[in-house]
This record gives C-alpha cells, sequence and structure tokens, in this order.
C-alpha cells in the first residue's frame, strides 16, 4: 500500500491530490490510499472568497516559461470542465475580459495571450473611451476571452471528484513538518500548505499579499475589466454577484475589511462601470495570499520518505493548480515511490 498525504485543503492541494489518485486508479494500481490533512476545507479556504478568473498575477520571479505551462494545463482543463455537464456545478463560464496598462516604459506582459481565445490589442479608439476623465491614460489594452471558475464552487466539485474516488479527509491541523513525517505512516508528502508554509517549514520568504474585495449583485454585467495600474482596480462577474477589486498589500495581515479599502475599491470600479453606483452591496471579504519571491514546486527526500513541496502561488492559485499537479505527479513518479503498489 503506498500512503499518500497531501497538507492543504486549498485548490493546489486538492487538485495534487486528484491528480496523485486518479493517475494510479487509472493505472490500475488501486492499493493507494490517499489523504488530504487541513485545519479548514472550503467554504473556509483563502480560495473561497476569490472571483476565480484564469490569469497569472502576483507570482513574483517564478520563471516565465514554468508559468505558461502550468497556467495552459489550468486553461485546458477548465475548458474540459466547461464543455461538460459539470460546468454548472464547478462554477466554470466563459467571460470576455478588457486588460488595461497605464505603464509608458515597461508594457503589461502577455505571454499567454495564445493560451486563451481572440486575444487582440486595444485600438486608440477603444482605449480613448476608457480614458475619457482620466488624469493618468491608459497607454495600452488587450481583450480576450477566457475562464472564470469560482472556488466556493470549484473546490466542493473537487472535493466531491476525489471523495468518490476514494480520497480520504482529516480534519487536523499540521503546525512542524518535521514532527509529522517522523510520527506519521506516510510515504509521501506533499506540502500545499500555502502561507502555513511560514510556520510549517520556517520559510520566511513567504508574506502575506493581503485582498480585500467587495461584492455587489450586478447580473447585468457580463464582462471583466481589469486595470493592471498598482494601484489598479478589477471588475469580474461571477455566476451570482461582482466581484470588485482590489488590494494587494504585502506583509500585511489585517483579515478585517478596511472601510478605506472598501471606498477606494467601489469609487474606483464606478469610474469604469458608472451603474455600479445603484447596485446592491452584498458583502466585503479579506484573504490573505501566499506570496513568495519565487513559487516552491519541488521534491526532497527526509530519510526513506519523500517530500513534494507545491506553494507559494500568490494571486494565482485557482490559475496554475492543475498545472502545478501535472508536476507534482510526474516528482512521485520520478521517485518511484509506486513500489509498494
Amino acid at each position: 500500500m503506498l500512503n499518500i498525504a497531501v497538507i492543504g485543503a486549498g485548490v493546489n492541494g486538492v487538485a495534487s491530490a486528484i491528480k496523485i489518485l486518479e493517475h494510479y486508479l487509472k493505472e490500475g494500481k488501486t492499493a493507494i490510499r490517499v489523504t488530504i490533512i487541513s485545519e479548514e476545507f472550503t467554504p473556509k479556504t483563502t480560495g473561497d472568497g476569490s472571483a476565480g478568473l484564469w490569469g497569472p498575477y502576483l507570482l513574483g520571479g517564478t520563471p516565465q516559461s514554468k508559468v505558461y505551462k502550468w497556467s495552459k494545463s489550468m486553461h485546458q482543463f477548465l475548458e474540459q470542465i466547461w464543455l461538460s455537464e459539470d460546468a454548472g456545478e464547478a462554477g466554470v463560464c466563459l467571460i470576455p475580459c478588457i486588460r488595461l496598462n497605464t505603464s509608458t516604459v515597461e508594457p503589461v506582459e502577455d505571454f499567454w495571450r495564445d493560451i486563451v481565445y481572440g486575444a487582440v490589442n486595444l485600438s486608440e479608439d477603444q482605449l480613448a473611451a476608457f480614458n475619457k476623465g482620466r488624469s493618468v491614460k491608459f497607454t495600452s489594452g488587450l481583450s480576450f476571452v477566457t475562464y472564470t471558475s469560482e472556488p466556493v464552487k470549484l473546490l466542493p466539485y473537487l472535493m466531491k471528484r476525489f471523495t468518490r474516488k476514494g480520497g480520504l479527509i482529516v480534519r487536523k491541523k499540521v503546525i512542524d513538518l518535521d514532527t509529522f513525517i517522523s510520527e506519521s505512516e506516510y510515504d509521501v508528502i506533499i506540502n500545499c500548505s500555502g502561507l502555513g508554509s511560514r510556520q510549517l517549514l520556517g520559510d520566511n520568504e513567504m508574506y502575506p499579499v493581503r485582498g480585500q474585495v467587495s461584492r455587489v449583485k450586478a447580473n447585468w454585467i457580463f464582462s471583466a475589466v481589469l486595470d493592471e495600474s498598482d494601484d489598479g482596480n478589477y471588475i469580474i462577474p461571477n455566476t451570482e454577484s461582482v466581484v470588485l477589486g482590489g488590494t494587494h498589500q504585502e506583509g500585511d495581515y489585517n483579515e478585517q475589511v478596511c472601510p478605506r479599502d472598501k471606498k477606494t475599491i467601489v469609487d474606483g470600479c464606478r469610474r469604469y462601470i458608472p451603474g455600479l453606483e445603484h447596485t446592491e452591496s452584498l458583502f466585503d471579504w479579506v484573504g490573505l495570499r501566499p506570496g513568495r519571491g519565487q513559487l516552491r514546486l519541488e521534491a526532497e527526500r527526509r530519510g526513506r520518505k519523500l517530500v513534494v513541496h507545491n506553494y507559494g502561488h500568490g494571486g494565482s492559485g485557482v490559475t496554475l493548480c492543475w498545472g502545478c499537479a501535472d508536476d507534482v505527479l510526474d516528482l512521485i513518479l520520478a521517485a518511484k515511490v509506486s513500489s509498494k503498489l
């Protein structure tokens, strides 16, 4: 029996667990046990409050080639769900997007533009429409179509998919990885603890990136607007609400809603869509994204046990989860731990 533990029940933990379990079952290897261990599960994970829009964001110095590979894998996975009967349950929707940039020196990179659908640069007339009344003008923009996959729906869908295949769940807080490794019966440990890796491993490269958003009822909004400026706003429709954002405050552990941030968010978004002034406010939410100078995805040996680290996804947890899970599985297969099956 090959016994595998996945620490963390966010999108990366759950995606890794599913990828591993489904691979071995497809190979006919039934002597496999995969367990997700976490103190909190959906709907109480950091990702549950996010809009779930596909798009690489806040990834520090993570190599572009890896980000491209991981995010393309997730886009293809979302396409498969969207084309299936599971799209509604999983919260996967196609969405038109406008991405705007104010930089006159270094345009926002769009190395992923061939992954999304119909990416074209905005014309001067289109930019002029967004620049009306602005003191700082947008210098470029991109129009494209991609997916949203709302974690508040995607996570329950993935969890059900995992447990139906025989996956196990343990509600427990793991506070020290060395102790957990030495005292547990697991052969392989996948660390997807996100910001918790700061305590779990003593990884001081981890830091919070505080995100605050406001959700409103505006069923007439069907497309996303994304301002890539440092203090830019975004408007992202979900199936039952519209997400207005947002903040990315590095090193800020405050999980309380800030009225000043809310005003900045709401007022900023109303500049793009004045009709938002008449929408019903539903609720505000704050989450701490797992920031790191570079995403960590690598394996190491701890005695006879294999540990695979998969954390530091910044604001791209949903965007990268399925692609990162590919690499997690590859690392396990390369280590030839399947001899126990």
